[in-house]
């Protein structure tokens, strides 16, 4: 059956060793490490035969457990083995990583003593296991229980120093947003999402308590604003609201007023930080929307038409805007023509990048493409590959607004009205794609 059980870290060192059988060697140890661990390439297959040896492995956080046999053994049975055994070692001892496995050296042993006996799986099960093995397993604490005992007894926050003084208190808020969209030919949303980041700069003195108040619609429905229409995007006073479907906050961010007052409450860390992230997919503001029109004309030649248009208000300006049209690999030659900004023919990318550095919201544009294509055999047709397009735009697609944020320092002799805040809207092109 199984000859020896190894137990490895991520760099290749045997944290847990037992042979029990004679036709396994030392040798067995440095072939797995050599061959799977620090394989530069990925090992994709749980069982991997060197010279004539079979490693059967399983990989748990950054811990390598790999039973070796030189028989012909039921393999089903093994992995079924190693499962078992790390689920009794998480019922003694809570996580498997390579602290607790140098913490539970001589419980693991014993373990194996009873589970294993010449090789031959004995009792796997934790319950009977627990009753003749009664020590209890040392539990390394996480990071985070660390600090939430450090900040219980010394009331120390590990995110921020005390004595931090400036002499202009400022707070930077940055809404970053990026619009992924797959668009169908005929102007269809297939699909559609905003992934969201609030990063902040922090620059206060002491110890502040910020509060942060957001236009999502379960802070609005909480005041007693109904909401008039299906889709939940506006409040009774007429204001949008904006739907997140899930968030991630900062360990700052004190969850227990979170969830019961639904205001986002916390200590800033001092300097640059990601205060959170957020996703939603209802009521998305389209920046641009393309309409495509490819036209084949024989065998040698095709006509492109693209018209871009921008759907955001007339005083605000699109930046940075780049649409990639794809062309067949049998591009001989382009000639092209776009009312603003500059084209061009990528051959190496199979493309014709259209440039434009600015663009005005309500406003229209377009491009032309006369394409040359050579004579091939192939009958395969051109799948055409979609458009794609960059751009950044000075405001939020998703409609999220920053309703107010307030700064509180009870020990300094500061107010609110004392810090300078800047709140900046950026909106960026994710994967934005219209089929042709």
């Amino acid at each position: 059956m199984i000859g020896g059980l190894f137990m490895y870290n991520h760099k290749g060192e045997v944290l847990i060793s037992r042979v029990y059988r004679d036709d396994i060697g030392r040798n067995a140890v440095d072939a797995f490490r050599v061959n799977v661990i620090h394989a530069r390439q990925q090992v994709r297959t749980p069982v991997t035969n060197i010279a004539r040896t079979s490693f059967f492995h399983i990989r748990r956080a950054n811990i390598w457990l790999a039973a070796v046999t030189k028989q012909n053994v039921n393999g089903a049975m093994v992995f079924e083995f190693l499962i078992r055994f790390t689920q009794v070692m998480q019922s003694y001892f809570g996580k498997i990583n390579e602290e607790n496995i140098k913490n539970n050296f001589v419980l693991i042993y014993e373990l194996l003593d009873e589970m294993l006996d010449f090789g031959y799986p004995q009792n796997c099960d934790t319950g009977v296991l627990k009753t003749f093995i009664t020590q209890t397993g040392v539990k390394s604490q996480s990071k985070e229980e660390q600090m939430q005992i450090t900040s219980q007894v010394t009331g120390q926050i590990g995110w921020r120093r005390e004595g931090i003084k400036y002499r202009r208190n400022e707070l930077f808020l940055d809404v970053l947003e990026y619009v992924n969209l797959l668009m169908s030919p005929q102007g269809q949303v297939l699909s559609a999402h905003v992934a969201g980041r609030i990063l902040m700069k922090s620059y206060l003195s002491g110890m502040p308590e910020c509060k942060f108040g957001i236009n999502d619609k379960i802070v609005m429905e909480s005041k007693g604003t109904k909401i008039l229409d299906d889709s939940g995007s506006r409040t009774a006073s007429g204001k949008p609201v904006v739907v997140i479907d899930d968030c991630q906050f900062h360990q700052c961010v004190k969850l227990s007023k979170f969830e019961t007052e639904h205001s986002i409450s916390f200590i800033p860390p001092d300097g640059e930080f990601e205060l959170m992230r957020y996703r939603t997919t209802k009521d998305i503001s389209l920046p641009f929307r393309i309409i495509p029109l490819v036209r084949e004309v024989g065998r040698t030649r095709m006509e492109v038409k693209a018209v871009l248009k921008s759907n955001f208000k007339p005083s605000l300006l699109g930046q940075k805007i780049e649409v990639k049209i794809p062309t067949p690999l049998n591009t001989a030659g382009v000639q092209l023509l776009c009312l603003k900004g500059k084209a061009k023919y990528k051959a190496s990318d199979n493309a014709i990048v259209w440039k434009i550095k600015r663009m005005a919201g309500m406003k229209e544009t377009q491009l032309s493409a006369e394409i040359d294509l050579l004579e091939t055999d192939t009958k395969k047709k051109w799948t055409r590959p979609p458009i794609s397009m960059n751009f950044e735009v000075p405001f939020a697609p998703s409609g999220f607004k920053v309703r107010y944020l307030k700064v509180f320092e009870p020990k300094l002799n500061y107010s609110d009205h004392d810090v300078v805040k800047w709140v900046r809207y950026i909106g960026r092109s994710g994967l934005y794609e219209t089929r042709c």
